[in-house]
């Protein structure tokens, strides 16, 4: 389940069916590429602090890798392990196996096809770590998702769950186009948009997300809690505005209904590569973001 990093569009992994089963996952690749590839320095960082608290793993699972760049950068961090990169999405496994050749890890890469967690019980042997990003949250009953992929874990491993952050800024507070504040009012709409998805999954199920609790509750031992943060000064990368450009029309598409006219003009101006008020064009464009992950341990065998 690999989604954009933020509510309101699919971010870099998914494994999830609800409302998302008619998209064209082989035409929204490149954009969750793109997006993971902006993505790495954050990511790598993240993984460096994995290692240092795991143990050499022999199985790792990306539950809900999307295109498998999170999948190749465990391989690279982890030379000694087998890795399987989970997905609904056949188009997007296809991606990260052939990511995988180009690495140069496709040796001890593999990859599974089905829907989280279900998916999980074809693994040949339980895993010792299972690296889950934005995939969680796209499961209506989340507390019983955790549950799932604790009893996967060999004893010992870990779960790694990536949920959680700071919403990406990419403008000042006053853009001089519409009313200042816009991105405020953009995070409400997408925070709404966000609720209402989650209550529309099937079996849907409130809990205060407090991960490292809902870590506990599902038998393992919280092991530690951790924000990683990307930071690209202005004038943004073309890959950053590239990404931020793609982002946000999908956001449009879901969130138009959600603002004002105002607001939903300047989102069109933003978006608009003949206007040089747009995010192609203004030399004030940035990106900062941050992710956050919890990790816990496995010690006895977890409830079912």
């Amino acid at each position: 389940m690999a989604h954009d990093h933020d509510h309101g569009d699919d971010r870099h992994g998914h494994g999830h069916s609800h409302d998302h089963g008619d998209l064209d996952w082989a035409a929204l690749a490149p954009h969750l590429e793109a997006e993971a590839e902006l993505y790495t320095p954050l990511y790598e960082r993240a993984l460096a602090w994995l290692g240092k608290k795991q143990t050499e793993p022999g199985l790792v699972v990306d539950a809900g890798s999307g295109p498998g760049v999170i999948s190749a950068l465990l391989a690279e961090a982890f030379p000694g392990a087998r890795v399987v990169a989970v997905d609904a999405a056949q188009p997007l496994l296809e991606r990260a196996l052939d990511r995988a050749e180009k690495r140069g890890v496709a040796d001890r890469f593999s990859v599974l096809a089905g829907e989280l967690p279900g998916v999980l019980d074809d693994l040949e042997y339980p895993a010792d770590l299972i690296w889950a990003s934005n995939s969680l949250h796209h499961l209506g009953d989340q507390r019983a998702g955790l549950t799932a992929l604790a009893a996967r874990l060999a004893p010992g491993g870990t779960l790694a769950v990536l949920e959680g952050g700071l919403p990406v800024r990419f403008l000042p507070r006053d853009t001089g186009i519409g009313r200042p504040g816009f991105q405020d009012r953009l995070d409400v709409a997408r925070a709404d948009w966000f609720a209402e998805m989650r209550a529309a999954l099937p079996g849907a199920v409130d809990v205060p997300e407090d991960w490292p609790d809902l870590l506990a509750a599902a038998g393992l031992r919280p092991t530690g809690t951790r924000s990683f943060l990307l930071d690209v000064p202005p004038p943004a990368t073309d890959r950053a505005r590239a990404c931020l450009v793609s982002t946000l029309t999908r956001v449009r598409e879901a969130c138009a209904d959600r603002l004002d006219a105002t607001d939903t003009a300047t989102l069109d101006r933003l978006l608009d590569p003949d206007d040089r008020a747009s995010l192609h064009h203004r030399r004030d464009v940035f990106f900062l973001t941050a992710r956050t992950v919890h990790t816990a341990t496995r010690i006895d065998a977890p409830p079912r």
